[in-house]
């Protein structure tokens, strides 16, 4: 009988967290804690529901159907599955959340000790040893589930736990460089519509793409346990997802509750978070935050670059793990050094607009009984999803579209950025009018 033992499901548990639990997963909370006030608890729900919940789902809708990203876009067609496949890969990978990690392990946990003449090759030092740790536990894929479920994510839980503890428990001050008090009154939207806004801060997390990315780490995981049925998988697949989205969830309210006790205003939640743990734990309180900071991105880096090398391996078999596992990883090196605020500005359009299309392709999959081999409502729920996707992240940048700007903003729920909504499910129903059956897969 095919069944796993709890020690085992924990392991896998807390692999599946730590992968999920990257740089911006610790950053945005924190902040959004510190605009909501006394709502926060209603925008850490939101938050939730569009990061680990969006994540859970895409997971379920790729172990459901097989066992990779790709079998997701075949429902559309084997063309569409391999553009949809590279372009999910290249963006929460080298493009975007790889030197995410390393330059956000660089600036939280040690440029707060440098002064601006030793910043620069200060960062090529720690970013190259970073993607250089990386490749190594990456060049034997194998050793991942293990060297992080048993080892990296408890170090990472108790760092976290002791800022959030200390948070509670120290004497807070009205004085200092960092001022405690009760949680104060929401901000901003914060204060009208906190669970939408923590839904898009949840949203802006991108974990829900990386969810399909990182389905095959935790099917291969509990295939290496000896599961090998469908059904058995699917379901452990389905109780590990469970109990990490928890695990997500308590770190989350952890850091959440960090920033709505913080009354000293921060420029984001990765400076307040080290100034709450340097004022709190004393010269200890940095070292602890850098601790919890460089765990955080290297297993989430680990994560993206087997997954990456797995995938590109399979698609271009001539070229070794081994050598994509190291142009990855010095590719990131260098993209990581153009600066965290650049990189957030160049690829945030960009993962706006791809992260809708990903969102209504997992959610339509769910109906494929009843979509059967009509393709169309796919296509058409995706491709209306991603013009308005596209309007709205133009104008993220500053971009306005005149007229097509201007018919979109009366789309219901374009201010919250979630206007696409309403146009994917008119393009879904489009798509099962009879006039397609002439579409077939290809």
């Amino acid at each position: 009988m095919e069944k796993m033992k709890a020690k085992q499901i924990i392991s896998v548990m807390l692999t599946l967290f730590a992968v999920f639990f990257g740089a911006g997963n610790m950053i945005f909370p924190p902040a959004m804690g510190q605009l909501a006030g006394e709502n926060y608890i209603k925008a850490l729900a939101g938050f939730i529901f569009t990061d680990a919940g969006i994540a859970l789902l895409g997971m379920t809708a790729v172990v459901l159907i097989g066992t990779e990203v790709s079998d997701l876009g075949n429902l559309v067609s084997k063309r569409f599955a391999i553009i949809l496949s590279v372009c999910i890969y290249l963006l929460i990978g080298p493009l975007f959340a790889l030197p995410r990690t390393g330059s956000v392990s660089f600036e939280l946990a040690v440029r707060p000790y440098l002064t601006e003449e030793n910043i620069w090759w200060v960062s090529l030092i720690v970013t190259g040893i970073f993607f250089l740790l990386t490749y190594y536990f990456s060049e034997n894929p194998k050793q991942v589930v293990n060297l992080i479920g048993k080892y990296l994510t408890p170090v990472l839980l108790v760092c976290i736990a002791l800022i959030f503890f200390a948070c509670i428990f120290m004497k807070k001050s009205s004085y200092g460089p960092v001022q405690y008090g009760s949680i104060g009154k929401a901000q901003g939207v914060y204060e009208d519509i906190p669970f939408f806004q923590g839904m898009i801060e949840g949203y802006y997390a991108l974990d829900g793409p990386a969810g399909l990315v990182f389905a095959i780490i935790i099917i291969n995981a509990i295939r290496g346990y000896e599961v090998k049925t469908k059904k058995n998988i699917v379901k452990y697949t389905l109780i590990c997802g469970v109990g990490a989205a928890l695990i997500l969830s308590v770190v989350y309210y952890m850091l959440t509750y960090i920033g709505a006790v913080t009354v000293t205003p921060f420029a984001n939640g990765g400076v307040l978070l080290h100034a709450v743990a340097s004022d709190l734990l004393g010269n200890g309180g940095g070292l602890v935050l850098g601790v919890a900071v460089f765990f955080a991105c290297m297993t989430t880096s680990i994560g993206l670059t087997t997954s990456f090398a797995d995938y590109f391996h399979g698609l271009l078999p001539s070229i070794s793990y081994k050598k994509i596992t190291a142009i990855v990883c010095i590719f990131s090196f260098i993209i990581s050094n153009v600066g965290l605020n650049m990189l957030v500005k160049v690829s945030l359009p960009v993962l706006m607009i791809i992260y809708p299309v990903t969102v209504v392709l997992v959610v339509l999959s769910f109906f494929r009984r009843y979509i059967g081999d009509k393709r169309m409502v796919y296509i058409l729920g995706m491709f209306f999803a991603f013009c308005v996707a596209f309007v709205d992240g133009m104008q993220s940048v500053g971009i306005f579209l005149g007229p097509l700007t201007e018919l979109c903003s009366h789309f219901p729920f374009y201010n919250l950025r979630l206007g696409w909504i309403v146009p994917a499910v008119v393009g879904a129903f489009l798509g099962m009018l009879p006039i397609w059956k002439g579409y077939r897969n290809e």
